[in-house]
């Protein structure tokens, strides 16, 4: 799912006109539209771990999945956010493998090496981040920790919020809520508001939820047991805001924040003290 600050300026020259016309004359229209382009995985060149690790085979819904593992011990999960795959986690995987921890990194649905998901190639849903993260750990076996990032993030709280366990989860620059993003992106494409309701409830059709679903902090707040959870996030983070990060954490009945300066969206999966701050905090 897109945010605001993620729309491109060809993306937007390309369909703002378009919308403008749609909103006016067939919202319908325009809001199944808004629904292909909020699901559409931007395209980005993958670049592999340096260390490859064990191919482990899995399937969700008869698609394949890319999943890979290291070294040997208690699980750790690593699920990328929109538009990322397993190997942006590769600051993480020696620190966690010399721990003593097995590292698991699986591609979401229509991303990195996985098959494309249910609504078809180069699109994904938040739903299938979370069924696939649930599956791969029916597959390789109980999770020690999750650690997710952005949408990845989200996927983690609400697999865990729907019942999947683990003993402690780690959420780096965390969306609390795509809803409120929603609004932003309409403005940059130049659409109002029965353009995006209407996008939204095809949305809640497609995968069988509300959205109020991946409303995390609501969700967290109302729920009685729940693992520790650390969460992290950059204050100048452009792409999910901050005021998520600390939302989700004070929300999370057991939640630690970690505020930082200066790392951005990206560049904080690559900081050797967000690194040793996680593997601390998992030993």
């Amino acid at each position: 799912m897109a945010a605001s600050s993620l729309v491109k300026s060809t993306i937007v020259r390309t369909y703002r006109g378009a919308f403008w016309t749609l909103e006016r004359t067939a919202p319908g229209l325009g809001s199944a539209l808004a629904e292909r382009l909020w699901c559409t995985v931007p395209r980005g060149r993958i670049k592999p771990a340096a260390a490859p690790g064990t191919r482990v085979p899995v399937q969700l819904h008869g698609r394949d999945l890319a999943v890979e593992s290291w070294g040997s011990g208690p699980n750790v999960y690593l699920m990328h956010g929109w538009g990322g795959w397993r190997s942006q986690w590769e600051h993480f995987i020696a620190p966690l493998t010399e721990a003593g921890f097995r590292v698991i990194g699986l591609d979401a649905p229509s991303h990195g090496g996985s098959a494309p998901g249910g609504f078809g190639k180069r699109r994904g849903l938040l739903t299938e981040f979370a069924e696939a993260l649930t599956r791969v750990v029916t597959v390789c076996g109980p999770a020690h920790a999750l650690i997710g990032h952005s949408a990845g993030s989200s996927a983690v709280a609400a697999a865990v919020l729907d019942g999947l366990t683990a003993d402690r989860l780690v959420m780096i620059a965390p969306m609390a809520d795509p809803v409120p993003y929603s609004y932003g992106w309409g403005k940059a494409l130049g659409f109002g508001e029965p353009i995006r309701a209407g996008f939204l409830q095809r949305l809640e059709r497609r995968v069988g939820r509300p959205m109020a679903d991946f409303n995390i902090p609501a969700r967290a707040a109302l729920a009685s047991s729940l693992p520790p959870a650390l969460v992290i996030h950059d204050r100048r983070d452009k792409q999910t805001l901050h005021t998520d990060g600390i939302a989700i954490s004070d929300a999370w009945p057991d939640g630690k924040l970690v505020l930082t300066e200066g790392l951005g969206h990206q560049r904080i999966l690559r900081d050797a003290g967000i690194v040793s701050t996680v593997v601390e905090y998992l030993s």
